[in-house]
């Protein structure tokens, strides 16, 4: 939807949505068809129609400021018959008739429009539903005069009009607002000022842009305001601003409410939480049969969704409070207010996964939409794992253990075709160039029976069974698109056991279309280079635009030291031990006060605290633990204060390797022990093989670039004010090495580098 100078235009299905959705939330049967496999679908019906039959036929209509539009599935010109196309699995009795209610709703309106187009008094209408699994058409048809649709098109925007005035009063006095809209502060940081008029730039010239920009300039208002501040020129309709952890979403939403100013700048703003955070019953299914806050959701969303317009943040808290107060399920609350806010909130996978929910909704809406992704150097990792999928033989095994009858025949029959696939590949580790045919046909068998099963009875599955159900229509999906962007690899875990994995290498097949259909997309972090890197994994486009903001820190402020008699190789670790210790206490002597110290691995963490607690036991320590809960973090990092002394163990890329803020004496130095490189394993040395294939740089790309990008933003806790001092030593013979030196950030001098220029 979206809201012109003429007046306000909206989709048929948006329109429907908002005036003819009724009853209980239900989601009994989701996961529906793939995109895929609803596209082929409607090429089956289509292809069953007569010579005259047109497909995708486009429609539009005025009533008052409202103008509406949308595509038909198809007309038969023939039958004088317009049709709407539902592909859906399982059985066709079990389609709840709030779900028909609304797709009559959507064929109606196009029969309107159809009569108002070609000046018909009367038109055929049929609903076709289609069973991806039996191929089977079931429809339901109706015949109406031009008149009686031309009311029921009247009365569902009559009903929409209201809202629809409201939302364009709404985006007026936002576009006013941020067009007048100052910085909130007397002026921008040293940095801050360049990286805006870059996001500015970027959003006016409608193109990409990777932003490198150092830790403490204040890259989230420098990113978000001039982003907010294009809109109303651009049109943009939506800012996306994406987080990889909680603590970026608390400053992307403190940043909001600067820029809001008290309510002087009118924009919505929303937080989006993953479902399994934001759930109120999560021992109930997502239906009113079971679950008493999607029992009757749509008959009381109304209210809940006028309540939301007038919160000043809708952060997970408040729509928490408003969800309950309107007995309406908080987390569906919040998926209803991102087609009517202005600032969104959440994690990568909202608008980068292959399912991601606001990409989905802007294409469907034609929504122009700006992205800020914040610490973008996780991108790659997170994006790799988005296109990723894997099958336990043990988690098989349990599903079949758990199955009924009509669901054990096809799981026996992919458990013959999984050992048939083992036996082409005898090693512990083996890559295959293809995916057997017969094991995705089995595959596609069984998940098929699982989702019969689950519509005739949809009081749902046992957990084991559910469970391999979600990883193998993951896994699915992921084989439809295989490519030399992946490769496909079985893992024997035991004698008994094997792994199949679809492994995400180059996400960037993924992500092009996203970076495509965005009005503007800035990447951003402290650790963004080499820029080349980041452009071919990712598949940004060739016009991107690369930044390498000025760093308001000064040499003087950072003591770069290079351990160049240290060796942390793995077969040197047990020798590095002593002289770590000794370096990390005679540093601390030097110079008393609170430390990081980072390692590769726990266990080498474990060993060299210990060597220290042996050696130096009179200098405090505390350390990381495995699967830290969240207080535990926080009581790790409580134990930085301004008076204390000591150092803190940690684990290279682990918590408290980024996105944590310790300014001043809180953290006066730190210990990186490591290169970070990706331990050397059969997975990564055929990531390294397959990039050096398409790029030409495996070693760089798979080890060397993601390691030191850990190690810079692991030295980036200490220096995060200007007027912090501290002290980084590099411990590692390898960091001494020229191509090692060129990666470290510009504004640091280390012994040994010719020049500080960035890479």
């Amino acid at each position: 939807m979206t809201g012109e100078a003429k007046g306000y235009t909206v989709a048929v299905r948006a329109l429907c949505e908002f005036t003819a959705k009724q009853g209980d939330l239900d989601l009994r049967f989701t996961p529906s068809p793939t995109a895929l496999e609803g596209i082929a679908g409607h090429a089956v019906v289509a292809s069953r129609r007569g010579e005259h039959y047109r497909s995708e036929v486009t429609l539009e209509g005025d009533y008052g400021l409202l103008h509406v539009r949308g595509r038909a599935d198809g007309y038969d010109p023939d039958q004088n018959l317009i049709e709407e196309v539902k592909t859906f699995r399982g059985q066709f009795a079990s389609i709840p008739d709030n779900h028909r209610h609304l797709h009559w709703a959507q064929l109606r309106i196009y029969g309107h429009l159809m009569c108002e187009q070609l000046a018909m008094e009367q038109v055929n209408l049929a609903l076709v539903y289609f069973d991806i699994g039996s191929q089977q058409e079931t429809l339901l048809r109706e015949t109406r005069s031009a008149a009686e649709l031309k009311a029921i098109f009247e009365d569902h925007c009559s009903r929409f009009i209201a809202w629809a005035e409201q939302e364009m009063r709404h985006r007026e006095a936002r576009n006013v607002a941020l067009a007048d809209m100052r910085f909130p502060h007397a002026d921008f940081r040293p940095g801050q000022r360049q990286l805006a008029e870059s996001v500015f730039r970027a959003n006016a010239g409608k193109r990409c842009l990777l932003a490198q920009a150092p830790t403490g300039i204040g890259k989230t208002l420098g990113t978000m305001f001039p982003a907010l501040k294009a809109a109303p020129k651009e049109s943009i309709d939506k800012l996306v601003f994406l987080a990889a952890k909680t603590p970026g979403r608390k400053l992307a939403l403190d940043a909001a409410s600067t820029l809001k100013a008290g309510g002087t700048i009118p924009i919505r703003v929303l937080e989006l939480t993953a479902r399994d955070k934001a759930c109120e019953h999560p021992d109930k299914a997502c239906h009113g049969d079971a679950c008493p806050l999607a029992r009757g959701f749509y008959d009381r969303l109304p209210a809940a969704r006028a309540a939301s317009l007038d919160a000043p943040l809708l952060d997970r808290d408040t729509l928490r409070t408003i969800g309950l107060e309107h007995d309406v399920c908080p987390y569906y609350l919040g998926s209803e207010m991102a087609r009517w806010s202005d600032l969104i909130v959440g994690d990568y996978n909202y608008w980068f996964d292959g399912g991601a929910m606001l990409y989905a909704l802007a294409m469907e809406r034609g929504w122009r939409v700006s992205v800020l992704a914040d610490e973008a150097h996780n991108l790659v990792a997170r994006a790799r794992g988005m296109y990723s999928a894997s099958l336990a033989r043990g988690s098989l095994r349990a599903a079949r253990s758990v199955a009924p009858p009509q669901v054990q025949k096809p799981l026996e029959k992919l458990g013959r075709a999984w050992t048939e696939a083992g036996k082409a590949a005898p090693l512990p580790y083996q890559v295959l160039d293809t995916i057997p045919q017969k094991l995705l046909d089995s595959l596609q068998n069984a998940t098929s029976a699982i989702t019969e099963y689950m519509a005739a009875f949809p009081e749902g599955l046992d957990p084991a069974l559910q469970e391999f159900y979600f990883d193998a229509l993951q896994f699915q999906r992921l084989a439809e698109s295989f490519g030399e962007h992946s490769l496909f690899d079985l893992t024997r875990t035991d004698e008994r056991d094997t792994e199949l994995a679809i492994r995400n290498l180059v996400p960037a097949p993924f992500l092009k279309p996203r970076f495509a259909f965005a009005h503007s997309t800035t990447l951003f972090s402290a650790t963004l280079s080499p820029w080349h890197y980041f452009a071919d994994l990712l598949g940004m486009p060739e016009d991107t635009v690369w930044i390498d903001v000025d760093s308001p820190f000064v040499a003087s402020q950072l003591k770069v030291e290079v351990a160049r008699g240290i060796s942390t190789r793995y077969q040197h670790r047990k020798s590095s031990l002593v002289p770590i210790a000794d370096l990390m206490a005679r540093q601390y002597a030097e110079q008393p006060g609170n430390y990081l110290a980072f390692f590769s691995s726990f266990d080498y963490m474990e060993q060299a605290a210990d060597m220290l607690a042996q050696r130096h036991p009179a200098i405090p320590q505390w350390r990381q633990s495995r699967r830290m809960s969240e207080l535990e973090r926080t009581a790790f990092l409580e134990r930085f204060t301004l008076e204390g002394t000591g150092i803190g163990f940690a684990v290279l890329g682990g918590a408290f390797g980024e996105g944590i803020d310790l300014p001043g004496a809180r953290l006066i130095g730190a210990f990186v022990a490591t290169l970070g490189l990706p331990q050397v394993n059969p997975v990564n040395e055929q990531l390294r093989e397959r990039l050096q294939a398409l790029f030409g740089a495996g070693y760089d790309y798979a080890y060397l670039y993601p390691g030191l990008q850990k190690v810079v933003q692991a030295a980036g806790r200490v220096i995060r004010t200007e007027q912090d001092q501290g002290t980084v030593w590099l411990i590692d013979d390898r960091f001494a090495r020229p191509e090692v030196l060129a990666l470290l950030p510009a504004w640091w001098h280390v012994q040994g580098r010719a020049t500080a220029s960035a890479p």
